[in-house]
């Protein structure tokens, strides 16, 4: 009889463990609801690496002069300060989260060729409680009301697909076996541009799967700003143009070439690749008045509510940075560099 009841006592025991450990493992892994709407960042930050994210007055970033980890500031440039050793791009932000693709974790530098760190990850605002939601190579991130949408390489396909996960890692699925941009989102429904058949602007609507063509005109990275979209002109050369989507009409905003551009509240920012004269420029939304911004190639171009940053293309460091839509004044981001020194004097 002592020897049935202690097997009883153990076996409560195990079981009050183990429902023990189950509950906190939900707790530690439920994420809250996002309101409807939710968008994790934009779409020209986004397709420029998606280096840079605003949320709240904070702007989370990839500090090149620290090997690209995971840093915060407030939008102002000031209380710069390191979150932790992953090494990020495709960064969003909503709620209390942040969704990114992990490239690599410096915090197994000499193991890195035995530790898969890379990978779509989420963590909390203040860095800590990192959490893979899929140990893959990631392109396009997008966060999506609580649903990260994500291209990624599948073994024997041609182009990257798009998959969708949920903030708590449910319900992961294949969503277009072929290359869908989730970067550009309004109304919870993805614009992109097709990659086979033609380069139309197209339509997903993530509540009901429907998708649609919205435009037929080939165009690249189409970007939506109120009832315009932004895009670069495949069938002007490369040309920068806008599509009105009440009147359907297309302007042509620049005959220059165009490799990359990013918005404002009130200005275009758009990298030229003349070979003799390519140079960061920057035009009111209307196309009017344009101006040098810099000479030279730059690229991820990524904005936010007071800033634009930019590196050479040849280069990640420096960084550079002008005020978003006050007078062009470019200079190197020293608060990055000041802050990454800092860090690797401790």
């Amino acid at each position: 009889m002592k020897n049935k009841a202690k097997v009883t006592v153990f076996v409560v025991l195990i079981t009050i463990i183990l429902i023990g450990v189950w509950i906190v493992n939900y707790l530690i892994n439920r994420v809250p609801d996002n309101p409807a709407g939710t968008i994790g960042n934009t779409a020209g930050n986004l397709n420029n690496g998606g280096y840079f994210c605003e949320s709240d007055g904070v702007v989370y970033f990839a500090n090149a002069y620290d090997g690209g980890t995971l840093y915060c500031m407030n939008a102002d440039e000031t209380s710069i300060k390191k979150l932790n050793r992953s090494e990020v791009s495709g960064l969003n932000a909503a709620g209390n989260y942040l969704y990114y693709y992990q490239k690599n974790s410096s915090s197994y530098p000499d193991f890195s060729f035995l530790i898969r760190t890379y990978g779509l990850y989420r963590c909390k605002k203040n860095g800590r409680g990192l959490y893979c939601l899929d140990k893959s190579d990631c392109g396009t991130v997008s966060l999506i009301d609580n649903t990260v949408y994500y291209t990624k390489p599948v073994d024997g396909a041609k182009t990257l697909q798009l998959f969708s996960i949920g903030t708590d890692k449910k319900n992961p699925k294949l969503v277009a076996d072929y290359l869908m941009n989730p970067a550009n989102v309004s109304g919870g429904i993805i614009y992109y541009n097709g990659t086979e058949e033609n380069h139309h602007l197209l339509s997903y609507d993530t509540a009901t799967g429907q998708e649609n063509i919205v435009k037929e005109y080939d165009m690249w990275n189409p970007t939506l700003h109120g009832q315009s979209v932004y895009f670069i002109d495949l069938e002007g050369d490369f040309y920068l143009s806008r599509y009105d989507m009440v009147d359907g009409s297309i302007t042509v905003l620049t005959t220059d070439k165009v490799e990359s551009f990013n918005l404002s509240s009130q200005y275009i920012y758009y990298q030229t690749f003349d070979t003799e004269t390519p140079a960061l420029w920057r035009m009111g939304l209307d196309g009017s008045s344009p101006e040098l911004v810099a000479e030279g190639t730059y690229s991820d171009i990524s904005v936010t509510s007071q800033y634009v940053y930019f590196h050479s293309y040849a280069a990640d460091v420096p960084m550079y940075h002008t005020p978003a839509d006050g007078p062009v004044a470019v200079s190197s981001f020293d608060g990055a560099s000041k802050a990454a020194f800092e860090e690797m004097s401790k």
